[in-house]
């Protein structure tokens, strides 16, 4: 009788992860491997360096994996690895490892694509939360819902259906070019704030005026001439301009524009490049007023705040007005970004107000992880949909249709 035990591998950015999931329903390691440290000096990912280090945590994350799980190769019915969307020099560490294991093993080897491995970061976290309430009933987890992925690369709404014992997605909406989470991460570096900037701006927002700079979202419209073109972004080669509806499509890289904008008006360049060793020597987010105030005068923390305030406030608007449009009543949010406070918050108590069902994974499992992927790789397995033996890394690999 197989195991049920699956070793996933997530090296699609700058987290080398990996993890061993039963069934898709309960972790029995997590391992994850960090570069922010090394990021951090340069306000972003870089490719080349995110490869080199992928290439020195590999093999230990993966072992520390099986030693957390208290199993070894032989013990595991497979292997599931990210194969895309990503940095394409960083999915091949993890491809390429994920290869030698699972052919020096004799198991089969399932791809799978980090968007769909970010939605069963959900549905392993309701798993697990009902199986410690030891609940059998029919779990929600099977019904449709509206998934919101948004992170640091991605902001997609897709809609989520389990069909014979698979799940089937279509692309509702998705940005147009920034994805929110790469949006605050270049707010919070023009700001002179750490990286990544999401943690920044969610802890420095709560000591601001959210309503102080009136920012705003215009109703985005299709255009003649990029009709059947796809959106300028990661992972677009499928869902053109004119397949989705335009209320449900994002777009954030002129909110980025007018805070830029903001900071030449009223001064803020100085103080911003003045804040960068104040940021380093603090090492994380300000937890109190005073140090917020010692880090930032309040007109920059009232701009930070109105930023989030926007930001979230568009997502909240285009989920929910998707959901109401296909008469979902079922949300999950989820990716690095679902991480944040105020957007958790605000998005339970308008699921609330409205009567919907709001599902969040961990904070742990928001961020890339690869217990998320073995999770997403259960399905494939007792369905038999194994990788050839030439997979390789799919930088734009898209989810659904």
């Amino acid at each position: 009788m197989p195991s049920g035990l699956i070793l996933g591998i997530e090296s699609s950015c700058d987290e080398t992860a990996a993890a061993v999931v039963e069934r898709g329903a309960k972790t029995l390691s997590s391992v994850v491997a960090s570069q922010i440290a090394t990021h951090l000096r340069y306000g972003g990912v870089v490719p080349e360096l995110a490869s080199r280090e992928h290439l020195r945590a590999i093999v230990p994350v993966v072992r520390a994996a099986l030693a957390e799980a208290h199993v070894t190769l032989t013990d595991l019915d497979a292997i599931a690895v990210t194969s895309g969307p990503g940095l394409a020099g960083a999915l091949l560490v993890g491809i390429t490892y994920a290869k030698a294991l699972a052919f020096a093993q004799g198991l089969p080897l399932i791809a799978v694509n980090h968007l769909e491995g970010h939605i069963h970061a959900v549905l392993l976290q309701e798993r697990q939360a009902l199986a410690l309430q030891n609940q059998r009933a029919a779990l929600p987890l099977d019904e449709q819902a509206l998934a919101l992925v948004v992170s640091g690369g991605h902001t997609h709404l897709f809609l989520a259906e389990p069909a014979d014992g698979m799940w089937h997605y279509s692309v509702v909406g998705r940005t147009l070019d920034d994805a929110a989470g790469e949006a605050y991460d270049k707010v919070a570096k023009l700001l002179g704030l750490g990286y990544p900037g999401g943690p920044w701006i969610d802890a420095l927002a709560r000591f601001g005026d959210p309503h102080a700079v009136p920012f705003a979202f215009a109703q985005i419209k299709t255009k003649a001439h990029l009709e059947g073109k796809a959106p300028r972004t990661k992972a677009a080669k499928t869902a053109p301009i004119a397949a989705l509806d335009p209320h449900f499509l994002f777009s954030f890289s002129g909110i980025k524009t007018a805070v830029l904008r903001y900071v030449e008006l009223h001064g803020l360049r100085d103080e911003a490049t003045a804040r960068v060793p104040r940021m380093l020597a603090a090492g994380r987010p300000p937890q109190t007023k005073e140090a917020a105030l010692a880090l930032c005068p309040q007109p920059t923390l009232d701009l930070i705040a109105s930023f989030q305030h926007a930001v979230i406030g568009d997502l909240m608007k285009k989920t929910f007005a998707a959901a109401e449009s296909l008469d979902a009543q079922r949300i999950l949010v989820t990716g690095g970004v679902a991480a944040n406070r105020e957007l958790r918050e605000r998005f339970v108590a308008e699921a609330s107000r409205r009567g919907l069902q709001i599902a969040f994974p961990t904070l742990a499992l928001s961020t890339d992880n690869a217990a998320m992927i073995a999770a997403a790789a259960w399905p494939r397995f007792t369905a038999g949909e194994f990788a050839a033996t030439d997979l390789s890394a799919e930088p734009a690999l898209a989810l659904g249709n």
